[in-house]
């Protein structure tokens, strides 16, 4: 009996070591050179550099603006807000009070800023994910006459470039970056 089972275990350990070498190793580490060599950027993280060379977001993940000269994002349910590690949606039901006290809360905000008419859902609700870079254009639109106001130009300058910068999807809804949106604010309306 002890011959057999330790013939019996001696391919087993071997096919473990195989498989944890191959699958945990090796498949890993090819996936990981055909990303870097077809979509470096994209498998870089999608990174954004100001002209310095210094990392200022991504195109994928969103991140908080706050200041009044800037388009907000979608308020984030992840973690204390826009954090990576806690990727997740609030989990809360449309009846919670605490999800109804919470975009009533980011309504009244809105409001505050100066939103007139139906408040756009992705200004006062998270994302799946808690990250989501993109504002459908309503939502940016919403917020042009704020930054009209705040940084001394014309509401029309803000809407063209909510409007040049929108972008199309095969699957879903017309969407604008809001870091790119952000940046062009800062460029000068480009």
């Amino acid at each position: 009996m002890g011959k057999d089972f330790s013939s019996a275990l001696r391919p087993a350990i071997v096919m473990i070591i195989l498989f944890a070498a191959l699958l945990g190793l090796g498949y890993p580490l090819a996936m990981t050179g055909i990303g870097q060599a077809l979509f470096p950027v994209q498998a870089n993280g999608s990174l954004v550099r100001d002209a310095g060379g210094q990392v200022i977001g991504s195109t994928v993940i969103g991140q908080p603006f706050t200041a009044d000269r800037y388009f907000q994002t979608r308020p984030s349910a992840a973690g204390k807000g826009y954090d990576g590690l806690a990727s997740s949606g609030s989990n809360l039901g449309p009846a919670a009070q605490a999800l109804v006290d919470r975009v009533g809360a980011d309504v009244g905000k809105r409001r505050g800023e100066g939103v007139h008419g139906p408040v756009p859902a992705d200004l006062v609700t998270a994302s799946g994910s808690g990250l989501d870079p993109d504002l459908s254009p309503a939502a940016a639109l919403a917020q042009a006459p704020r930054i009209a106001r705040v940084r001394g130009i014309s509401t029309d300058r803000v809407r063209a470039l909510v409007t040049g910068r929108t972008q199309g999807s095969v699957l879903g809804a017309p969407h604008v970056n809001v870091l790119a949106l952000n940046q062009a604010l800062d460029a000068g309306l480009r």
